[in-house]
């Protein structure tokens, strides 16, 4: 049965939520109203009528001179108080720091939300040119991204079958890379390589590497990746930044699958 025809404003809560997600994803830079209207597909003035809710609340700001949405100061007060419980970023961090000194590539931890991930850290390596397609905040389906794939790659198999069924728009967003067929192939040489390869899908000459995090039950809840430029992930490199990801993720889990749970 659907939530929402049982419980009065699940939809108008479930298009806030998805809101502020768009509205965090920014940045700094914020949003246009009708950037955030386009992505959330809602109309432009069912948008601004939530974002002028939610501004109310302080949940999100408006930029004086350009106009742009931003996150709100009650989203800071309330990250403080969360963070106190989600303590990952923390504990992760000198890992993440280590992997990006050891590779010099740009390192990232990304969890896993839903169907998605989301990147929680980034520490950029000395190399001076690097990939800008991962930040903090920035989501992805499972599947699309290096770190997205490796967590759907050890997914327990009916959970990853499950997902594959209703990925069938992936393809058409993300490109013929990302067709379930081509995920199936992927997600098997994710399994046998350990790590996931991510050859330039998403923006063209930007490489990516991830390998699964997992939580004290066995699955995969993170991901570590690195991303660079494609000349740095050649066959000449590659092996060596795969046994440093691989090395970094088996740190991580013993980390965070031992930590205590608040």
């Amino acid at each position: 049965m659907n939530t929402e025809t049982v419980i009065p404003g699940t939809q108008s809560i479930a298009r806030a939520a998805r809101l502020l997600r768009l509205v965090t994803a920014a940045g700094e830079s914020g949003a246009s109203v009708q950037e955030l209207a386009r992505t959330a597909d809602l109309t432009r003035s069912t948008t601004h009528r939530l974002l002028s809710a939610l501004q109310a609340e302080g949940l999100v700001d408006r930029h004086e001179q350009s106009g742009a949405w931003l996150a709100g100061p009650e989203l800071y007060l309330m990250g403080t108080v969360a963070a106190a419980r989600y303590s990952v970023p923390a504990l992760a961090r000198d890992v993440v720091r280590s992997l990006a000194a050891r590779t010099e590539e740009s390192a990232f931890l990304s969890v896993r939300r839903g169907d998605e991930t989301v990147c929680l850290v980034r520490e950029d390596g000395s190399f001076p040119i690097r990939s800008f397609v991962l930040s903090e905040g920035v989501r992805f389906p499972l599947g699309v991204a290096s770190a997205g794939l490796a967590i759907l790659a050890f997914l327990p198999a009916d959970e990853c079958e499950a997902y594959l069924s209703s990925a069938g728009d992936l393809g058409a967003r993300y490109g013929a890379a990302h067709s379930v067929a081509q995920l199936r192939t992927r997600i098997a040489e994710t399994r046998d390589r350990g790590y996931a390869l991510n050859p330039g899908l998403i923006v063209e000459g930007s490489y990516g590497i991830g390998a699964a995090v997992f939580d004290s039950d066995g699955r995969p809840a993170w991901a570590l990746s690195l991303t660079g430029v494609q000349f740095r992930f050649g066959a000449d490199r590659l092996p060596m930044l795969g046994r440093a990801l691989l090395s970094h993720a088996h740190q991580l889990t013993g980390i965070l699958s031992s930590r205590p749970h608040p």
